[in-house]
């Protein structure tokens, strides 16, 4: 699907060429360049919990309302000593519209030790694969966790389906990206949408009608995303966070190809449509639930692999302090071995 194309960070520095991510827009490049302990804030596509795979911090999305319209402001190197305790100056609401009314009163973490803490283990998607790497590496910390006490489930009937949430996801997401192309290639696009076979349920179907989303489109999208959003509801009455992957693969090459929606991902050996591991940030992103992203381990070549851990609605807290759980009990983030740059 055409499209405007994404802003590129250069391979990180130091790291010659054996971690490379590609970062869709400037402020994930920061993230990466500055490689701050803790960075938080929401973007729809994961562009805070994709980075942190491949470096040293924790990410985390937050659920709670924004102080500036929903592209939260993020605040990096957040004190580790107090989890969450960017929430009071990220979450709030602006003092002059609903901060007249309207206070913010986040709770606090529902537990303070992992062995109080209901899991579950989501190790793939229906839609996209994980790589063998990264569920060996959510599979070992289950085992971990389990050990330490900790209840660990990988299925519940509460799980809103997936294949659904993700289509839902990708319409969502390409009807606000979409929204500021130029006119033409809005036409484009419409033209293009109109040509599809309307058995053609691909996600890169789905981003190419969500560009053009209608209002009365976008308004049943919207529904659906309530009974989902009341599915996670009852769902977190019977586990305390959710772990799954914040990405397919740990960091890959980057893909300079210039249009963003003809690159590919190869996963395990089979190549898959690069955008289609959004998924992943859609789990979280598509009815509006916090999530924080943490080190568990490393692939076979030493490229780090982190956990996505999503929590209750506006329970920010719990997912922040579970990531500091497990970097308290399991360790935290190791330099990966590296070759410099030949050139």
């Amino acid at each position: 699907m055409p499209g405007a194309d994404a802003e590129q960070a250069p391979a990180k520095p130091g790291h010659g060429r054996d971690v490379r991510r590609t970062c869709p827009i400037p402020s994930a490049a920061a993230v990466e360049g500055c490689s701050p302990r803790t960075t938080a804030g929401s973007t729809p596509q994961g562009l805070l919990r994709a980075p942190a795979l491949a470096r040293p911090h924790a990410a985390a999305g937050t659920a709670a309302g924004p102080r500036a319209g929903p592209h939260r402001a993020r605040t990096p190197g957040a004190q580790r000593r107090r989890p969450g305790a960017h929430l009071e100056v990220l979450a709030g609401p602006d003092p002059t519209t609903l901060g007249v009314a309207h206070k913010l009163a986040l709770p606090l973490a529902r537990h303070n030790d992992l062995a109080r803490h209901r899991i579950l283990v989501l190790e793939t998607h229906p839609l996209m694969p994980s790589a063998a790497s990264v569920r060996s590496a959510l599979a070992t910390l289950a085992d971990r966790l389990a050990t330490a006490g900790a209840s660990v489930a990988h299925h519940s009937a509460l799980l809103p389906d997936q294949t659904e949430a993700a289509r839902l996801y990708m319409r969502l997401l390409l009807s606000v990206m979409a929204a500021n192309y130029p006119a033409d290639a809005y036409e484009h696009l419409r033209d293009a949408a109109a040509r599809l076979d309307g058995e053609d349920l691909s996600l890169a179907a789905g981003r190419t009608r969500g560009a053009v989303l209608s209002h009365r489109d976008r308004l049943a999208a919207d529904a659906r995303r309530a009974v989902h959003r009341a599915r996670w509801r009852e769902l977190f009455t019977e586990f305390d966070v959710v772990l799954c992957p914040a990405m397919p693969t740990p960091a890959f090459p980057h893909d300079h190809t210039p249009d963003q929606w003809d690159r590919r991902i190869t996963i395990d050996g089979e190549e898959h449509a690069y955008a289609d591991q959004l998924v992943w940030a859609g789990i979280a992103t598509t009815p509006g639930l916090p999530a924080t992203v943490a080190p568990i381990g490393h692939s076979d070549e030493g490229l780090p692999i982190g956990v996505q851990n999503i929590g209750p609605m506006y329970e920010d807290r719990t997912p922040i302090r579970f990531a500091q759980l497990l970097e308290e009990a399991f360790g935290g983030f190791t330099t990966p071995p590296f070759e410099p740059s030949a050139g």
